[in-house]
């Protein structure tokens, strides 16, 4: 542990800004008057794991920076790298959740609402608040201060220290030869193991072998994916309706929704004619396939039995009306499926009662056909309605919906993809990751158990924005390396963005665990697909897509391999006997050398060069003309 170099108080500021983030943009919603639902309480988790990916990855580029250049320019270094980084996944989540301001579901465009504006002040809280203290941690480093007395420490112990002194009171060492930090346990696992392991000819069929095994379980899971949420899902664990729900489903399990069917306008039910179109409608109602006849119950029918038993004449107007309240008086039952208005009938209702629903397919074409049938009556007009019609709309547009809003943000992603990473090809790679990891957590799911709803439509959106964090990191890592083979390039990329990859998965689903304990069911289905995100998307980031960016290359370096690249030599500026020893720093477009000759300053045409000190010839600059 490097008392130095120990930045677990900057870890803490990235956790509070995105903290921040979530305070910031719910107190803006809800002051404008954006409605909160069950749903948005997921948000904060969300934004978490971003604000985390983020912070993970501006602190690997910090640390390939330099620790002999001015904190000014590690900044730039960094942010030259981590922020299009953090732009591209950014815009594309952002942009993903704002698409889903489409849906016809209010609870995900709530959702989507909240959890969109919170990323944008997690990106703003990111580059400013947390690249400030950021900054201000390496001024902390570049002086040799302890991480937590901020008192200057010796890089290593004085002799005759005992080793607490050592471990508790020492710090700041780094790589001499490189002016690098030393590399970390995993980064050099990355660098040295993994990236040779998986970039070796036999590894990459193994791991297209295991790709097409993953795709066939994902195939196979979506075509046995079922649509629909149960009703006691919809309540805690703990509450009386889910002990409802399942003796309702022991005991009467062949009986489906007992459907009003409301005439929702004034009508002469004493009048013969228009009283048998409307029984003729009725009729139609009982003849559905799915329907018990013999459990049909009218108030009307039911009148009209009560006064032939009373020897009464229901065809007259008058005499209808002013025998209805003593029918309601002797059959209590019906008392509210009459709806009497200052002496008229305004509305009234009958039911009928549906059997051997079983599944959501069924539902489907029940709701479908008891619709259809009320439309086709020209007696009256009709409407047909059940409390859990509520939750079966949904089946209409939560398939098309899905898809919608999976395939816009995709080619959303797509574009975002091709402005910001320098090249096509890998661009289409993330948009195929993107496809990849939404199959297979679709499917996946499916074996898991949970079912395509409103709830977990929400968490494919969330699930294209996180698949772009890990494929996009890897894959702009790998076409702004300057290796000269695609393997290379590869190995280059995990290095650097391996760890903070694995940092923000872990860090994510350590985010969401807590939900897997969590007494209601939208909860835990929550879990469930993030887990399974988070787990296909490092898949595809660390072993799925460096392979593919190997075999189909998307190298954008313009020289071949064993082609001699002409390095041209800086005119002018450093005398040729300059020793070796002499120092030189590069800050600002100008080179500052140091030594016992005058201090002297070249204007060169890019910011971050390298200058290689040769005794007795002129000093190299590669990025100048």
């Amino acid at each position: 542990l490097d008392n130095v170099r120990n930045r677990l108080c900057v870890a803490f500021i990235g956790v509070l800004s995105a903290g921040m983030a979530v305070v910031s943009s719910f107190g803006l919603l809800l002051y404008a008057g954006v409605p909160f639902v069950i749903t948005v309480a997921n948000s904060p988790f969300l934004i978490l794991g971003i604000g985390v990916d983020d912070m993970f990855i501006m602190l690997a580029n910090w640390q390939q920076t330099n620790v002999n250049d001015p904190v000014e320019k590690r900044m730039g270094d960094t942010y030259k790298e981590a922020a299009m980084s953090v732009t591209i996944t950014t815009l594309t989540n952002v942009l993903g959740f704002y698409i889903g301001l489409m849906s016809d579901f209010p609870s995900v465009q709530a959702f989507c609402m909240y959890t969109s504006t919170a990323i944008l002040f997690c990106f703003f809280y990111n580059i400013t608040f947390f690249g400030g203290f950021l900054a201000l941690n390496g001024r902390r480093e570049a002086s040799n201060r302890h991480w937590l007395t901020c008192m200057k420490v010796p890089v290593k112990a004085p002799k005759g220290k005992p080793k607490a002194y050592s471990l508790c009171c020492t710090g700041g060492d780094y790589d001499r030869e490189t002016g690098l930090e030393k590399e970390q346990i995993f980064t050099h696992f990355f660098k040295s193991y993994y990236g040779p392991f998986i970039t070796k000819p036999w590894t990459k069929v193994c791991v297209i072998l295991l790709y097409a095994g993953y795709l066939a379980g994902g195939i196979y899971g979506c075509f046995n994916l079922k649509q629909g949420i149960e009703m006691k899902h919809l309540a805690a664990d703990d509450s009386y309706a889910i002990s409802y729900y399942d003796d309702e489903k022991n005991f009467f399990s062949n009986y489906g929704p007992n459907v009003m069917v409301v005439v929702s306008e004034a009508f002469p039910y004493w009048d013969e004619y228009e009283a048998s179109r409307l029984d003729r409608c009725m009729e139609n109602f009982n003849n559905l396939s799915f329907v018990r006849k013999e459990l049909f119950t009218s108030w009307l029918d039911s009148y009209r039995l009560f006064a032939r038993s009373s020897s009464l004449d229901l065809n007259d107007e008058n005499a209808f009306m002013a025998n209805l309240p003593t029918f309601l008086t002797n059959f209590p039952d019906f008392k509210l499926d009459v709806n009497i208005t200052n002496g008229s009938i305004i509305a009234s209702r009958v039911f009928v009662q549906t059997a051997d629903i079983t599944n959501a397919s069924m539902e489907i074409r029940m709701i479908n056909e008891l619709r259809d049938t009320a439309d086709k009556c020209n007696a009256t007009k009709l409407l047909v309605f059940h409390p859990l019609f509520i939750y079966l709309d949904q089946y209409s547009v939560i398939v098309s919906g899905t898809a919608l809003n999976v395939g816009v943000t995709a080619a959303v992603m797509l574009v975002i993809s091709l402005l910001l990473i320098p090249n096509p090809l890998c661009s289409l790679w993330v948009t195929f990751s993107i496809g990849s990891v939404i199959t297979g957590v679709t499917g996946f799911m499916a074996l898991w158990d949970v079912n395509l709803d409103s709830i977990s439509m929400i968490i494919l959106v969330v699930c294209i924005g996180f698949t772009v964090d890990f494929s996009a990191h890897i894959s702009y890592a790998f076409v702004s390396s300057n290796k000269a083979t695609a393997n290379e390039k590869a190995i280059d990329a995990l290095f650097i963005l391996g760890y903070p990859v694995i940092q923000g998965a872990v860090s994510s689903i350590v985010g969401v665990v807590v939900l897997a304990f969590a007494k209601q069911h939208i909860f835990r289905t929550f879990f469930k697909i993030m887990f399974l995100v988070m787990l296909f998307g490092l898949a595809h980031g660390l072993v799925f897509i460096p392979v593919l960016l190997t075999w189909f290359s998307c190298s954008s370096s313009p020289h071949k391999k064993g082609t001699k690249q002409e390095v041209p030599r800086l005119r002018a500026v450093v005398p040729y006997n300059m020793k070796s020893e002499i120092k030189t720093v590069i800050y600002d477009n100008r080179a500052f050398v140091l030594g016992e000759y005058a201090p002297q300053s070249v204007k060169t045409q890019q910011t971050q060069i390298f200058v290689h000190q040769i005794p007795n010839r002129w000093t190299c600059d590669p990025d100048c003309p």
